[in-house]
């Protein structure tokens, strides 16, 4: 597939995405006002399944996740695609660092999927314990990034473990159940993924989230620009067209 091709696709990816989201916003909004729980709970399921497709995201699960209500879901943290994709097979709501609740978009997104936010730092751990605490107790299942951020996904950073005394609590007199997940992303478009191929899919270290995603949005308008100019000008016009149709 050419350049221009694989870019056609991505343009008609970020419109169905949202025309997805725009769908969805209004209907998950409205469950959480007039109390629909199932639909609470389950839309996002179906919205994230939905999003996967759309993205070209393959989820292949193994093992078997908890029916547990409510379930403590402790995973690591590889890329900003990891709501995505625990979000499709967990129903659940994520816990998530204070700023996401401010991002243009995803916080939105994120408050109306009942995200827990926190604040990492350490004299306010004791608070953040009793939210989670409260939500656990309420029955909600929640997934929680231990990590604090995500990285490279070639290693695990350490965990934080100030968040985990939230486990302590009993539900019906029984132990809280956590599982722990594991997510990896190990092939793009079937090539395996080596450590030069994860700055396209993962913000980590000391990279912002914006600049990642403007780095990227300036390689797509080069290369677009590039397979434009040589379409116009007749340069491998008949192999573009026809690689495209």
């Amino acid at each position: 597939m050419t350049r221009l091709a694989t870019h056609g696709l991505s343009l008609v990816r970020l419109v169905l995405y949202l025309a997805l989201t725009a769908t969805a916003l209004p209907v998950q909004a409205m469950a959480l006002a007039f109390g629909w729980p199932r639909v609470a709970v389950q839309l996002p399921l179906v919205y994230h399944r939905l999003v996967c497709r759309v993205l070209g995201l393959s989820v292949r699960k193994c093992g078997k996740i908890s029916t547990a209500r409510p379930t403590l879901f402790v995973s690591n943290h590889a890329s900003y695609l990891d709501v995505e994709v625990l979000g499709a097979v967990i129903p659940g709501s994520f816990v998530a660092k204070s700023e996401v609740k401010n991002w243009p978009v995803f916080g939105v997104l994120a408050q109306l999927q009942r995200t827990v936010f926190v604040d990492r730092r350490v004299r306010s751990s004791a608070q953040q314990r009793d939210s989670l605490t409260g939500r656990l107790q309420a029955g909600d299942s929640l997934i929680l990034f231990p990590e604090g951020t995500s990285n490279d996904g070639n290693r695990l950073r350490p965990f934080k473990s100030a968040l985990f005394s939230a486990a302590e609590i009993r539900v019906n007199d029984a132990a809280l159940v956590v599982q722990p997940v594991t997510i990896a992303y190990v092939r793009l478009n079937g090539t395996p993924i080596g450590r030069h191929m994860r700055p396209y899919f993962a913000c980590y270290g000391d990279m912002a989230l914006a600049n990642h995603l403007w780095c990227l949005a300036e390689h797509c308008e080069r290369v677009i620009a590039d397979a434009l100019a040589r379409a116009n000008s007749g340069r491998n016009a008949e192999t573009v067209l026809a690689d495209a149709a």
